[in-house]
């Protein structure tokens, strides 16, 4: 991204984001709800245009149209319990979703799905409609949707949300996996850098139409996210965790912290 900019009527979200995001590299983006993390990502997407600026990904400009080489997980939300879709049809619209007209399976296809279906460790759910299934177990079937590609970009819209622990730190062991192996980008919006604090790379945090982007010890810190928000917020370290507090978040529940238990 260069000169990035971007526009919601006559408020600004951000502008003058330079942003390179390496094979390899995840970066979190975290910030108060209604910040433009997602905003971010649908530019991305060429679904969203900029104000001002470009966007290129492996050296080709964004568009509209789709793109092979970047995978997309969205929010855990539950899908309807009356969706009858088979959870491997889900993975399937992954591999063959940009063809157009009836889906007449290529060879090769249904091995693919196959192997994508155990490499999120959905072989015992994906034949069941996706409605009963829990939202741990759909959000690995999105996992295996997104993944399908091999995509050199990997973009996360809070793919973590409603989870517990467990299937948090399996869908993230996915995702760290897929970068590994495949030495893809991950961009990675969270309300919570907790759970995948120990695998962030650095982090792009905005707020208030400003933002700051470096590795975990230099945003997460009192001074620099008082600055950041113009008020003052303290970063504590309790054990393993994260918590700030003070950050004037338009919602609590979208802080990224364990507020509730500071």
């Amino acid at each position: 991204m260069r000169d990035a900019a971007l526009r919601r009527g006559e408020r600004e979200l951000w502008s003058g984001l330079n942003l390179d995001v390496h094979a390899g590299e995840l970066i979190a983006v975290l910030g108060p709800s209604g910040s433009g993390k997602t905003t971010l990502l649908r530019a991305i997407l060429g679904l969203e245009p900029l104000s001002s600026g470009t966007i290129a990904v492996s050296g080709h400009d964004v568009h509209g149209r789709g793109n092979r080489t970047i995978g997309y997980i969205p929010q855990a939300r539950p899908l309807p319990r009356d969706t009858s879709l088979r959870g491997r049809d889900l993975v399937t619209l992954g591999v063959d979703g940009h063809r157009f007209g009836l889906p007449f399976p290529r060879r090769g296809d249904r091995a693919r799905v196959d192997a994508l279906i155990d490499a999120v460790g959905a072989r015992d759910f994906a034949d069941r409609p996706v409605g009963e299934l829990s939202g741990g177990e759909q959000q690995r079937l999105r996992a295996g949707q997104a993944l399908a590609d091999d995509p050199r970009l990997l973009l996360c819209d809070e793919p973590l949300t409603s989870l517990d622990l467990a299937n948090q730190q399996a869908v993230i062991g996915l995702i760290d996996r897929h970068r590994r192996d495949k030495d893809a980008a991950v961009l990675l919006v969270t309300h919570d850098i907790n759970p995948v604090l120990g695998k962030v790379d650095r982090i792009l945090y905005i707020a208030n139409g400003r933002f700051t982007l470096g590795t975990p010890s230099e945003v997460l810190n009192s001074r620099v996210l008082t600055d950041l928000y113009g008020a003052h917020v303290f970063v504590l370290r309790a054990g393993d965790r994260l918590v700030v507090v003070g950050a004037p978040d338009a919602e609590a529940s979208h802080h990224h912290h364990d507020e509730d238990h500071a």
